[in-house]
């Protein structure tokens, strides 16, 4: 009987642990650097430093998210780029993330695209107005050229999915639908988007590098397996942080910044990325 009472004070004490460990983490933001090299970048933008911000779903990260503010200055970016879920449909309220935003754009230029929270969010109207009115450009289902040094290449944007249906099971065909419209045939392309497990559309439609997130890192990340549960792609997913290479195209997965559903990470801190871009001339 002994045991048994010493085996209960085990497991309590680890539950305890791993939930200090998780709210901690919850905030305890970091930075990570990922570069990439391609043979399509122009030789004037050898060097382009990408800020990548995914998921905050309106966190507060310090007094005026300085956390955040302090990560990106670091970083000296050329562009911002959000992918989606600013906001959260489960708990009203952007001030927070609002407030990030107008402290970004001081930095560098910001680009948006949605994510399935805009989509499923009553918020978004004003969202979309106040995010215009703060000067980020909004990319919905567009592309706008970026300039550096007398050279160019396409910045693209896709709106979610979710805004056009709810059937999960035509989230793929609806994209690649959209993609055909606006997503240039020449060039090097950065695509915008917020879902990773569809990267087989995004490099069948040409995008040469795609920014993500909506996996949450797997919300919880095993030594040797990685995440756990994703959103969209179950257990085990298979794109949840980093980058990924296929068929000559790649792709970058951000862990995120805040939670929605499950309010707590493991072993998956909220992160800010660093992308910076390489020529191959």
């Amino acid at each position: 009987m002994q045991w048994y009472y010493i085996l209960l004070i085990v497991l309590a004490a680890l539950v305890v642990i791993a939930a200090a460990r998780g709210i901690w983490e919850n905030h305890a933001v970091q930075s990570g650097a990922v570069e990439v090299a391609s043979e399509k970048l122009p030789a004037a933008f050898d060097g382009f430093t990408i800020v990548q911000i995914s998921d905050l779903h309106n966190a507060r990260f310090g007094m005026d998210q300085e956390k955040l503010v302090v990560l990106l200055r670091a970083a000296q970016p050329d562009l911002i780029a959000i992918t989606g879920d600013l906001i959260d449909k489960r708990r009203p309220g952007m001030q927070n993330a609002l407030r990030f935003v107008e402290r970004a754009v001081a930095i560098a230029p910001v680009y948006y695209v949605t994510g399935n929270h805009e989509a499923k969010s009553k918020e978004f109207p004003l969202l979309k107005e106040a995010l215009g009115r703060l000067g980020v450009t909004l990319l919905l289902d567009q592309t706008v050229p970026i300039e550096r040094g007398g050279a160019h290449i396409a910045l693209a944007g896709l709106s979610d999915a979710r805004f056009v249906t709810a059937d999960k099971t035509k989230f793929a065909a609806v994209s690649a639908q959209k993609l055909t419209e606006f997503l240039p045939k020449e060039g090097f392309t950065l695509l915008l988007a917020h879902r990773p497990e569809l990267f087989a559309v995004y490099r069948a439609a040409g995008a040469d590098l795609t920014l993500c997130g909506h996996a949450h890192g797997g919300q919880f990340r095993l030594p040797l397996v990685g995440g756990l549960i994703a959103p969209n792609q179950g257990l085990f997913p298979k794109y949840t942080a980093g980058l990924y290479r296929e068929a000559g195209k790649c792709m970058i997965v951000s862990r995120g910044l805040g939670n929605s559903s499950i309010p707590i990470r493991l072993n998956n801190r909220p992160e800010v990325v660093k992308v910076v871009l390489h020529s191959r001339q």
